[in-house]
């Protein structure tokens, strides 16, 4: 057994008492949370292992949790910075097309340690990018690199078999046939899913957006899913051209579509879901179908703001997401806190979004989407010690009294201390788990290798 014990710190433990504490301890205990209280922890009368941390200036809260990603990206970062979502997809295919395993395991080493710097301890990952041939080879690249960092991951193995010949976006020598989807999904279940709690690695079955997957890839992955007890992520009403796509291809609504394919329910979750009718709100709220909310994302490309508050107050599964590093470069997940709450202000007035509601989409909101709230995303005795400590004492947060407000609304705040089932992660600003400066060079080495290839 080993214990860590956090004392003197401000705690939000987003329970759903919302409980907090001006100055609390949280004690952590073979990877577990095994108290959270007022006042100074309880002195051991045991010979454990025991390490102090004093949590004076800082406020504890539940690790963030990311529920949308696309990792690969990150060598494409700065790219078609000026173009609507379609034309940055058709611009960048091409140059996706070139991605390698040494590429990928630099982009997802490099993309994680940056999301463990900003307070992320849970990751989902939608990958639907396999080159001919690279299939395996990539989602063990891919793996690998989780594994270095050190973050929990959520594979989303995602696909797409409507190429351009077809109407789809993408180029035909990037999509995969149906049997050889359907096949290698299966394998990455068996190869890499791990349902018991505590699991570091699960996969979801995630095919990439209507717009770029035909109607049966979309209701065989749905069978796929649920014979194999695996959630369901895809892409869904992120911008007016996949409205007007619908429309014409299918003759309906993309809820009305997805939802004649089985695709509603309390084991899916849509990324964005950005032009949803008062309706569609209504019959996601019903359905328990969760939303990754990723307001930087859709503000970088321009296609509107998620009605978040609408969707909370229709008891939608909404968490944050930093979405794809190539559409939003700054993939900072305890960015997208500040952000969410000024796009549901935008949207719905001043009062639309506390920075209490902000933060519990980030974490436990998070993990109602990816199926874990009984693990993570709250400070509660028995769940996984996903503990992430900032320091609001700086300048930066100086006169800012209320401690969840400093973290929310106030500058990117440092990490005293990030751990994942109580290994910690990130201390005192610097990632434990690998060498930040080796990882930028590596990435910078990525981008200048994928982006080479594509001009030759």
């Amino acid at each position: 057994m080993n214990r860590i014990i956090i004392d003197n710190a401000a705690v939000a433990t987003v329970d759903g008492a919302g409980t907090e504490h001006a100055s609390g301890h949280v004690v952590i205990e073979d990877g577990r949370i095994a108290a959270v209280g007022a006042g100074s922890a309880p002195a051991p009368h045991d010979d454990v292992p025991t390490r102090r941390v004093d949590g004076e200036g800082c406020l504890a809260t539940p690790g963030l949790v990311n529920t949308h990603h696309h990792l690969y990206q990150w060598a494409t970062r700065g790219m078609a910075c000026d173009q609507t979502l379609f034309e940055w997809l058709v611009a960048l295919y091409p140059v996706w097309a070139h991605l390698d395993a040494e590429t990928l395991g630099a982009a997802v080493r490099g993309g994680l340690g940056w999301l463990a710097l900003t307070g992320c301890t849970t990751s989902a990952d939608h990958h639907y990018v396999f080159p001919r041939g690279m299939r395996d080879e990539l989602l063990d690249a891919e793996i690998a690199a989780v594994r270095d960092i050190g973050v929990r991951f959520h594979l989303a193995r995602g696909s797409m078999d409507r190429g351009q010949s077809h109407g789809g976006l993408p180029p035909d020598h990037l999509v995969e046939n149906l049997d050889e989807i359907l096949t290698s999904t299966q394998d990455a279940i068996a190869r890499y899913h791990d349902p018991s709690f505590a699991s570091m690695l699960r996969v979801a079955v995630a095919p990439c957006s209507p717009f770029s997957v035909s109607t049966e890839l979309l209701r065989d992955a749905a069978v796929l899913a649920r014979d194999n007890g695996v959630r369901l992520h895809t892409h869904l009403c992120e911008s007016l051209d996949e409205d007007r796509f619908c429309a014409e291809t299918h003759g309906c609504s993309p809820v009305d579509y997805m939802d004649s394919l089985g695709w509603l329910g309390d084991d899916v979750w849509f990324a964005h879901a950005v032009h949803l009718r008062p309706e569609d709100v209504k019959r996601l709220g019903a359905t328990g179908t969760g939303v990754a909310h990723c307001p930087s994302s859709n503000a970088r490309l321009g296609t509107g703001m998620a009605p978040s508050r609408s969707m909370l107050d229709a008891r939608v599964p909404v968490g944050l997401g930093v979405d794809g590093s190539a559409s939003q470069e700054a993939s900072m997940l305890a960015d997208e806190l500040r952000q969410s709450l000024y796009t549901a202000r935008q949207v719905g007035g001043p009062h639309a979004m506390s920075a209490r509601q902000a933060l519990a989409m980030g974490t436990i909101g998070g993990a109602r989407v990816l199926g874990r709230e009984a693990e993570i995303g709250s400070l509660e005795v028995g769940k996984l010690a996903d503990v992430a400590l900032w320091r609001i004492d700086g300048l930066g947060h100086a006169g800012i009294a209320d401690p969840v407000a400093a973290l929310v609304i106030g500058p990117p705040a440092p990490l005293a201390l990030l751990t994942v089932n109580g290994r910690p992660i990130v201390e005192d600003g610097e990632l434990l788990t690998a060498d930040a400066a080796a990882l930028a060079r590596e990435s910078r080495a990525a981008h200048r290798r994928i982006t080479r290839r594509a001009d030759q």
